[in-house]
């Protein structure tokens, strides 16, 4: 019994499937679709939310200053937020059905980094910017109830902004990286076989 076996040879014999053009293609245009979707949701939630919030402002008319600066500074970092965020749309937008594979892949890439920089620098400052407003805002009203109540509210906000932090904005960030990192995969294994075709 013979026990040279080439695993190199077996290697390079064995059949590797390369992903359907048109299939990619209809998940790069779900991608486009649904990211393009989720940004216009964004943009109306964060619009919707500082619309209430100077709403509030209008008709509570609150009194101290720390309130008025905690309201400011909440939908300033939120119109900062959306303005960055927005640079995104432009990005999706340039995917479009006539580019090769090589123009796909550098503007997945593009968006990825994009992606990166919000989901990294951008959302961490979004965050210290809009938890310091809320403790002003709240300031006024909490020093009006019993300091049970106030310290109260303090901690539901502590906890919410914890659990959104470190549970709700991961798993947010993974699911955005998984699909664009399939789709870059993906177009990066079809380059790739297109220049050692050439």
């Amino acid at each position: 019994m013979e026990n040279n076996i080439d695993f190199k040879d077996l290697w390079k014999k064995q059949s590797i499937t390369q992903p359907d053009i048109n299939e990619l293609m209809d998940k790069l245009k779900h991608f486009k679709k649904t990211s393009l979707r989720r940004l216009i949701l964004t943009n109306v939630m964060l619009i919707a939310t500082c619309v209430l919030i100077l709403l509030i402002w209008f008709y509570y008319q609150p009194q101290w200053v720390s309130t008025k600066i905690g309201i400011v500074l909440n939908v300033a970092i939120m119109a900062i937020y959306l303005f960055v965020y927005n640079k995104l749309f432009d990005a999706y937008k340039a995917i479009d059905n006539t580019d090769s594979n090589a123009a796909y892949l550098q503007k997945l890439i593009a968006i990825k980094t994009k992606q990166k920089f919000l989901q990294s620098k951008m959302l961490s400052i979004y965050f210290l910017v809009l938890g310091f407003g809320l403790c002003l805002y709240m300031y006024e009203y909490a020093a009006m109830m019993a300091l049970f109540w106030g310290i109260f509210a303090y901690t539901i906000t502590f906890f919410w902004g914890v659990f959104v932090w470190f549970y709700l904005r991961p798993r947010q960030i993974v699911k955005e990286n998984l699909k664009i990192d399939n789709l870059i995969d993906k177009f990066q294994r079809i380059n790739d076989q297109l220049e050692t075709e050439a």
